[in-house]
């Protein structure tokens, strides 16, 4: 499994794609993963190869002769690696917008990468979706990412009154529009309280932008806690307490681990039907239309002044939650690896 030079294959600053490979890497007989020397420890349990360069990542695939490599998010990086070690099965994992990596922009680049890579794999329809703008005929394979169902923390039996926000505080994850809808929402609330946990970047080196200080004015003008970033398992522990979680994206996200995250630990999830997050929700998701402040504050105080509501979406989340469970999902990736795929 091989990392972008951007992943940190952490517990104390993994972001999402880490996260991704160290699940599958678990239940992965003989894995290995390989990614970027940086300072912070590696996941125990896993063997981990570093490599500064391409070339070093060739080195040492020279030396492993993997049957299979699962390449995150680099596509040329994958075509040399398919050039090069022509026995390898080579898979191509995007988790973003194909449509803006070099090497997929144009139509004959993602025909290319059909054709001469053993598997391409995105992580929902909508972003199966956009590779195939342009192209007809079979296309990339559907991969969901990975939620260890029996790794999370215990979930409360008594959920604190909270309106969680988790994720990168940047503009395209819609942290100002959930202080601006936890502002109004709170007045009609007396007992709760909303937070906010994340960064620009993940990990304890996250910058202060201006982004992020004025966010921090904006949370503290509306007496609401705003944190830094924090390791994974502090942010798992907190959706395991919190009554609500909130993904308030703007953007459309091509899949949307927090939210897979948050109906797992027993959370109700608000959030927008924005790219793949309705594929994560289903139905037990409660959605509202995207950058409308009014309208999340709404179904913020809907819920808080509905237990049983909240329950009803509750147990649907877990049940949705179930579908993405590890083992499932890992069992799918081991067909893509040995088989390619009819799609």
């Amino acid at each position: 499994m091989i990392l972008h030079a951007r992943e940190n294959f952490s517990p104390l600053a993994a972001g999402a794609i880490s996260l991704i490979a160290e699940r599958f890497a678990r239940v992965t007989p003989g894995a290995v993963v390989i990614g970027f020397p940086y300072t912070n420890p590696t996941f125990q349990g896993i063997a981990f190869r570093p490599a500064r360069n391409t070339l070093a990542i060739f080195r040492l695939l020279r030396r492993l002769q993997p049957e299979s490599a699962d390449v995150y998010q680099s596509p040329r990086l994958a075509m040399w690696i398919a050039r090069l070690f022509p026995k390898t099965r080579v898979i191509l994992n995007l988790q973003n917008d194909p449509l803006m990596m070099r090497g997929l922009k144009s139509v004959p680049e993602r025909q290319r990468a059909l054709r001469r890579l053993h598997c391409v794999a995105c992580n929902s329809e909508y972003l199966r979706s956009r590779y195939m703008t342009g192209l007809t005929g079979p296309g990339p394979a559907v991969l969901y990412n990975p939620l260890t169902l029996a790794a999370l923390p215990p979930r409360a039996a008594e959920r604190r009154p909270e309106i969680l926000f988790v994720g990168r505080i940047v503009r395209d994850k819609g942290p100002d529009v959930f202080i601006s809808a936890a502002a109004q929402a709170l007045p009609q609330l007396p007992g709760w309280s909303a937070r906010l946990l994340g960064g620009d970047r993940f990990g304890p080196d996250s910058p202060q932008t201006p982004f992020i200080i004025a966010i921090a004015q904006h949370a503290a003008a509306a007496g609401i806690a705003i944190y830094g970033p924090v390791p994974h398992a502090e942010v798992l522990n907190a959706m395991a307490q919190a009554a609500i979680v909130v993904v308030p994206s703007r953007w459309a996200e091509p899949f949307g681990l927090t939210a897979l995250e948050a109906m797992a630990s027993g959370a109700v999830l608000i959030t927008t039907p924005q790219g793949g997050l309705p594929e994560v929700g289903g139905g037990a998701a409660v959605y509202v239309t995207a950058d409308d402040p009014g309208a999340l504050a709404e179904a913020i105080v809907n819920l808080a002044q509905n237990p049983a509501l909240r329950t009803s979406h509750a147990t649907a989340g877990l049940t949705q939650a179930r579908l993405f469970d590890t083992p499932i999902i890992a069992a799918r990736l081991a067909y893509l690896r040995n088989a390619r795929p009819a799609v």
